[in-house]
This record gives C-alpha cells, sequence and structure tokens, in this order.
C-alpha cells in the first residue's frame, strides 16, 4: 500500500502576462496592516503599491523582497488618482456606501487600480467622487466592517479569480 505524501510550500504559480492591476492606499493608520497588504499583494502577483501619506514597510511580515513590487510613496491620493484614470486604469474603491456593488458580483476591469482606505476613515467624499466604481464585501456579524488588510487580501483574490492569468 503506497503512502501519499503531500508536499509544502509549492512553488509560486505563473501568470502567462502581468497582473494590470495596481494597488493604491490611501494613508493607513497602521505600518502592520501595510505590511500586510503588501505580503497580500506579493503573493498575487501585484507588481506595483502606491501608498499615500508616510508608509513604512516592516520585512518581517512583508517578507516581500527588495525589488519584489514597486512601492511608490506619494503625499496625497486625488493627483494620483487622476494620473491612473488618464492612463486607463479603471478606479475601483473598497468601500461601504449606498452605492456600493458586493464584491460576489462585480467584475473588475484587466486594468484596474483598487483604492484602499484609511482604517477609521475610510475613502474621503472627494475620492469618492473620482471613482467610477465602488464595490463592498458583505459582513454577516459585528463589527460593521473587516480589517483593512483583511478586506484588501477578499478584495484582490477576487480579482486574481477572475484573471487567473494576469
Amino acid at each position: 500500500m503506497s503512502e501519499s505524501v503531500h508536499l509544502r510550500h509549492k512553488s509560486p504559480l505563473k501568470t502567462s502576462r502581468p497582473r494590470e492591476l495596481v494597488l493604491v492606499c490611501a494613508p493607513l493608520r497602521s505600518n502592520v496592516n501595510l505590511a500586510r497588504i503588501v505580503r497580500t499583494a506579493s503573493c498575487c502577483g501585484i507588481g506595483r503599491i502606491l501608498a499615500c501619506g508616510n508608509p513604512r514597510i516592516d520585512p518581517r511580515i512583508s517578507r516581500v523582497e527588495p525589488g519584489q513590487i514597486l512601492l511608490e510613496v506619494h503625499r496625497s491620493l486625488e493627483p494620483v488618482l487622476k494620473k491612473l484614470k488618464a492612463a486607463n486604469h479603471a478606479l475601483v474603491g473598497l468601500e461601504q456606501t449606498t452605492r456600493s456593488v458586493n464584491l460576489h458580483t462585480y467584475r473588475f476591469a484587466r486594468r484596474t487600480a483598487l483604492v484602499i482606505g484609511n482604517e477609521r476613515l475610510g475613502l474621503s467624499d472627494e475620492t469618492l467622487r473620482q471613482l467610477d466604481s465602488v464595490v463592498e464585501i458583505p459582513v454577516y456579524g459585528l463589527p460593521h466592517s473587516y480589517n483593512v488588510a483583511t478586506a484588501a487580501a477578499m478584495a484582490l483574490y477576487e480579482y486574481c479569480r477572475q484573471f487567473p492569468q494576469g
């Protein structure tokens, strides 16, 4: 009788093309959350993150090799969104609003900028006005929202599910 063996830590999957999703983060309160978002983005094959404010990435949490992800730092969010829009990215916010679409049914554009808000304040009204779409993750209990790093992971996973080959 043969014994099956499960090997751990397989090599990462390869995509047939680079991912066209750019992750955009409003100034976050916690650099731990940002480091967790960077780690998830790396697992998803995302190559570019635009972070506003004064971000610091803890390499013990992110576990990302130098040069693996391009991290661009900007002072404010609105000019970044204008440039991404001009470069034909669909601007998609992750936020609970009266007009947000359930993440389970939303169809991402391949060329998307996913905009993540601050842990306490979310996305500002100014930012929401610039977006093409807003998606939300259904919440079935309290508190009323997921942790920002957890929510970003769910949204990135959904994008990758829709575009498994990049």
